[in-house]
């Protein structure tokens, strides 16, 4: 398989242990993927009126990395009942300095995971709305997870064993 499975985090705690939960079930099953921290890219803050200064020193990686990509896993917190703002940053930024933004998405499979301090669902459905709206094909199964409720290990490696038949 030429094209890696991108695991996004948009926090650097439990999200980023999420992260690298799907990392070890990848490679345990052979599919190559990589973690972008999204907290540690060096992004501005997208505005329109910060439009002119650019994304920033880690716009560069990101875009790389999602162009490279034959799957996008994303691994993002609840925040006040939505997306975290570096993954919403992180979209506005490759929908507006991206020439290839579209076909970063279109087509695309994502898997969606949370580890949250609250429930987790209405994050969980805000990004199946956001990247279903981008063109992607959002897996239906979804990984929640949360103080009383760890990952469990075998949704993760189901969830995997159909990322890599999508990616094929």
């Amino acid at each position: 398989m030429s094209s890696p499975l991108l695991i996004l985090t948009a926090s650097h705690n439990r999200n980023l242990q999420l992260a690298e939960l799907v990392l070890a079930a990848s490679q345990a099953a052979e599919l190559p993927a990589t973690i972008i921290d999204l907290t540690a890219l060096e992004l501005n803050l997208y505005t329109s009126r910060g439009e002119t200064q650019g994304p920033g020193a880690g716009f560069r990686q990101l875009h790389q990395a999602m162009a490279s990509s034959g799957g996008l896993w994303i691994c993002g917190p609840e925040y006040n009942g939505g997306i975290p703002p570096s993954l919403t940053n992180a979209i506005a930024w490759l929908s507006r300095a991206a020439e290839d933004f579209r076909a970063l998405f279109n087509g695309k499979p994502v898997a969606l995971a949370t580890h949250s301090g609250g429930g987790g669902q209405k994050v969980l459905s805000a990004m199946r709305i956001q990247f279903s709206h981008l063109g992607c094909i959002v897996l239906g199964r979804e990984l929640l997870s949360h103080s009383g409720k760890p990952a469990n290990p075998d949704t993760v490696a189901a969830m995997v064993a159909q990322m890599q038949r999508l990616m094929g």
